[in-house]
């Protein structure tokens, strides 16, 4: 299934853009709380990689604010991530984990795809290389940097209504 996705990120090849920041090691994240963020919660539809995609947000709750993803393609579940934005002390973290149309994951049990927080600014929250973007109430954009098969990467942009 992974091959599938790969071939999907080929097929797409979006430009990269100046919607993403990378966190630099050793700096610290800022201060932040989950009411910061807390507009990211809705249910999201949008298209992508040649599929319907979905995201279902919650609200801040036991510091946290849980997520699942799933892209669809030719009405078959291609994959989902399952993940949360959770507090950290005085901070975000962005984690999540991959998994198959059948629930098979990607990344070993105890490891997670880990986004440190960059920087609060208006409309927009950017995690390492991970963005959201407010535009609406009821629209927002998120830019994800990918790295391709070939070691390079591509930013790719996801729009979002409820």
């Amino acid at each position: 299934m992974k091959w599938i996705l790969i071939l999907l990120l080929f097929a797409y090849a979006p430009s990269f853009g100046q919607n993403t920041i990378s966190f630099t090691e050793g700096s610290p994240s800022p201060k932040a709380r989950l009411s910061d963020v807390s507009w990211i919660a809705g249910h999201w539809k949008g298209e992508a990689f040649g599929g319907i995609t979905e995201e279902i947000w919650s609200p801040p709750l036991g510091d946290s604010m849980m997520f699942v993803f799933k892209l669809v393609v030719d009405n078959k579940v291609v994959f989902y991530e399952i993940g949360h934005i959770r507090q950290e002390g005085e901070t975000l973290i962005l984690q999540l984990k991959h998994f198959n149309g059948n629930l098979t994951a990607w990344e070993e049990k105890e490891k997670t795809v880990d986004f440190k927080l960059v920087k609060l600014e208006g409309n927009r929250v950017y995690f390492d290389d991970f963005t959201f973007e407010k535009i609406n109430d009821s629209e927002i954009n998120i830019y994800v940097v990918i790295e391709q098969k070939n070691g390079s990467k591509e930013e790719v942009k996801f729009n979002y209504t409820k």
